[in-house]
């Protein structure tokens, strides 16, 4: 394998990977509202010389390279988060600008850069004979992952492709990496919590049982929840417990590699006759970041063991969120918004593939332009902060997943997002290098470190 020839072919295709980002940015497309910018890749796809170009029932837009049985697949996500307020906006965050080192706009990071340099990617291994024998590369241009992080892989593998599930020998996630390879992250679950009153005119408060009023002591031990430490006197114990071996024996390790979980108020909702009366419900949802020990049952029963929501009783229902909004093609998918941690052992096969290939093109640590170095000043190998598709790939799954994308995590679902033209180069050449660098002979049945239980719902 000649690298020198795969970087000077991924620098040649600079323009044009710039170009096709821009055009993706252009239409906007949040979660739902994909399907601009699905037939734009598509037409990029097509254009390219793809073997076979398909969206399936979901909306997902999936192009193909190769013949064989076996799959090496590419996956990105195209739906974006909205812009939120416009006027933390420089410029237009759907017709951005492009200088010498970035892209500007809404998407360049988090994460159509990463698609540019997957269909890219694969055609440089279609240029070059790059695709071993026996294999096929599979592009993904997934839907729904802001929505709903995963979801669009259960459509994939239990409607879309179910002959398929077993033929992927591995996924490369094309999420923002700042240079790194990236090998799991924390889940997440959305929790909400609904508490009940009565309510009565607003002149004899007293008559009623204000909903709010009890929600804010739940509030208060929430936060205390997140903040607080794990001493022997602390009443609610703090999340940070689980980087403890005290509480988390078996898995401990593993959380301080990724990190403590996390939780905060993310919504609250109330009902009340009248700005002149007691309320008489209130909700909040709480978005909860699991680490390596967390289950989606310890998650919920450490929200019911609250004092505040025992303090209430039978007014308190805590409970898990589902997730059913139709697609841009109207379909509908229900799943549970619970996403599974997962950790992929250092030396696995396809983890070592990655590695394997940025030594041979980059070295052994990280690289990128001058803007991005001060992020990238650490471990190549290591584990995104946010969560990716990899939750129900390799967390639900146990497909083997490892990220590996252009741009910045800092730089997701912020205003002024911007990604670097280097990092679309470096990538396309590393994903054209993987598949003729991975060793299926050293590809074991564990390759999992860590994944967290499923819930015990009838879920696909």
């Amino acid at each position: 394998m000649d690298f020198n020839q795969i970087k000077s072919a991924a620098a040649g295709y600079s323009a044009d990977m710039n170009r096709f980002l821009r055009a993706m940015i252009s239409h906007p497309s949040e979660s739902c509202e994909e399907k601009d910018v699905v037939m734009c890749i598509k037409a990029e796809m097509e254009k390219l010389g793809y073997d076979k170009v398909e969206i399936d029932g979901l909306g997902n837009v999936i192009g193909w390279m190769g013949d064989g049985e076996k799959i090496i697949a590419i996956d990105s996500h195209i739906d974006t988060v909205g812009v939120g307020n416009r006027d933390n906006w420089t410029h237009d965050p759907y017709e951005g600008y492009e200088d010498d080192a970035v892209i500007y706009g809404r998407g360049g990071s988090d994460q159509e850069g990463g698609m540019a340099s997957a269909v890219y990617g694969a055609k440089i291994m279609k240029d070059m004979g790059l695709i071993p024998a026996g294999y096929k590369i599979m592009v993904v241009g997934s839907v729904q992952e802001e929505d709903c992080d995963g979801m669009c892989w259960q459509y994939i593998v239990n409607k879309a492709y179910p002959q398929e599930k077993d033929k992927i020998e591995f996924v490369i996630s094309t999420e923002p990496t700042d240079g790194g390879i990236y090998r799991g992250h924390r889940g997440r679950m959305e929790i909400r919590v609904d508490v009940k009153g009565v309510s009565c005119h607003g002149s004899a408060p007293e008559r009623g049982d204000n909903a709010i009023y009890k929600m804010a002591d739940i509030l208060q031990d929430v936060r205390a929840l997140n903040e607080n430490d794990d001493a022997d006197g602390t009443e609610v114990k703090g999340l940070v417990k689980m980087l403890n071996p005290k509480y988390n024996p078996e898995h401990y390790e593993d959380a301080r590699f990724l990190g403590r979980g996390t939780c905060t108020t993310s919504q609250i909702f109330f009902t009340s006759p009248s700005r002149c009366a007691v309320a008489d419900s209130c909700s909040i949802s709480i978005d909860r970041r699991m680490t390596a020990g967390e289950t989606w049952d310890s998650c919920l029963q450490e929200i019911r063991d609250l004092p505040s929501v025992k303090k209430y009783g039978d007014d308190v229902k805590v409970s898990m969120y589902m997730y059913d909004r139709p697609s841009w093609t109207g379909e509908v998918y229900e799943t549970e918004c619970y996403f599974p941690t997962w950790i992929n052992k250092e030396n696995a096969a396809h983890v070592q593939a990655l590695v394997d290939a940025h030594h041979a093109l980059f070295g052994d640590e990280r690289i990128g332009p001058d803007g991005a170095m001060h992020l990238r000043h650490r471990p190549l190998i290591d584990k995104w902060t946010f969560s990716t598709n990899g939750v129900s790939i390799q967390g639900r799954y146990g497909i083997p997943c490892v990220g590996f994308g252009p741009g910045a995590e800092s730089q997701a679902h912020a205003p002024n997002e911007i990604t670097w033209k280097q990092d679309l180069v470096t990538c396309a050449a590393l994903y054209a290098a993987v598949p003729g660098l991975y060793k299926e002979e050293n590809k074991t049945s564990d390759v999992s470190q860590f994944r967290a239980t499923l819930t015990d719902n009838d879920i696909q």
